[in-house]
């Protein structure tokens, strides 16, 4: 080492390098570590759920981000699509995010999380089975707040124009000439 290098100027023990202030929020580091959890499907921060496995992420206005991913692992878990990806179950539980709302959802996943913890579980999300995951909600079938959320679902999920394709469904056939024209008996991806 010369005399003249930076690391010889700098006493010992002090940091090298320009000073910085404190640290607010989530460092890149604690993203991906958070993501590369076992299990881990969601990123969870400050106002914002990510997923894990693909380019998406959505930010939460009314709902804790923790309640956004809940509630888009329950409409997975009412909804069971392999092949549909989690960005189009979080487009459609994204309604909920609302001033209105919010509270009764907030109760909805409080009491999933309960049920969750009753079986032995930290809550909803740290079930790793998804048939554990279906038991607790076959048992809160019969709530106001899963009747809410599996009927906001039928149109939040399915009313979404990107997913049709993936069902095999080429949407109304009016403006197309009908289905009587158009092949109405090739159903080939059945």
């Amino acid at each position: 080492m010369t005399p003249n290098s930076q690391q010889s100027r700098q006493p010992k023990g002090q940091p090298t390098g320009p000073k910085r202030g404190p640290k607010h929020g989530l460092t890149r580091r604690q993203l991906l570590s958070r993501g590369m959890a076992a299990g881990a499907t969601f990123v969870v921060g400050a106002g914002f759920v990510a997923s894990t496995d693909a380019a998406w992420a959505m930010e939460t206005a009314n709902l804790q981000p923790k309640t956004m991913a809940t509630l888009i692992q329950m409409a997975r878990d009412i909804y069971p699509h392999d092949h549909v990806g989690d960005a189009y179950y979080a487009r459609a539980v994204k309604g909920y995010d609302t001033p209105e709302g919010a509270p009764d959802i907030e109760a909805g996943i409080a009491a999933l999380d309960a049920a969750a913890q009753g079986k032995g579980f930290a809550d909803y999300l740290s079930m790793g089975w998804e048939r554990d995951r279906v038991d607790i909600l076959r048992g809160m079938e019969d709530s106001a707040f899963f009747q809410q959320i599996r009927g906001g679902l039928v149109t939040g999920l399915y009313n979404q124009k990107e997913v049709w394709p993936l069902f095999g469904y080429e949407g109304e056939s009016f403006t197309q000439g009908g289905y009587i024209d158009r092949g109405f008996d090739d159903i080939d991806w059945l």
